[in-house]
């Protein structure tokens, strides 16, 4: 599986965002996915994830309430729509894709196969 996020870009705080990952190969829906964010000098962390079926999700505390994270299995895609984003929102974000049961989520790095290659997302105060 390849992932490929877009999405990223500048935005004022307040602002909204929505990141796209675009998977390729076949069964997307056979991944949970998820999203994780690194800022410059830090490690990367978990943002949210999305099980295969779409009905459930877990999301960081510092997200919840602000981000939702949805998947469309018929296009292969997962979205993550950021909302009132903070200028600590600014990180690059990545999406990774791991096999797991029909409704689960995956909240740990190392569950996840595939990774994709990054968006930038930057938020000014």
């Amino acid at each position: 599986v390849q992932l490929q996020a877009s999405g990223g870009g500048l935005v004022e705080a307040g602002g909204s965002l929505r990141l796209s990952c675009a998977a390729s190969g076949r069964a997307f829906s056979s991944y949970a996915m998820g999203w994780f964010r690194q800022a410059p000098g830090k490690e990367r962390e978990f943002v949210a994830s999305i099980s295969r079926s779409g009905d459930n999700t877990y999301f960081a505390d510092f997200v919840k309430g602000r981000f939702t994270i949805s998947r469309d299995n018929a296009k292969n895609t997962v979205y993550l729509q950021m909302n009132s984003l903070k200028p600590e929102d600014t990180c690059v974000y990545y999406c990774a894709a791991g096999r797991t049961g029909w409704l689960r989520f995956l909240k740990e790095q190392y569950e996840y196969e595939y990774w994709g290659q990054g968006t930038q997302v930057t938020v000014s105060s």
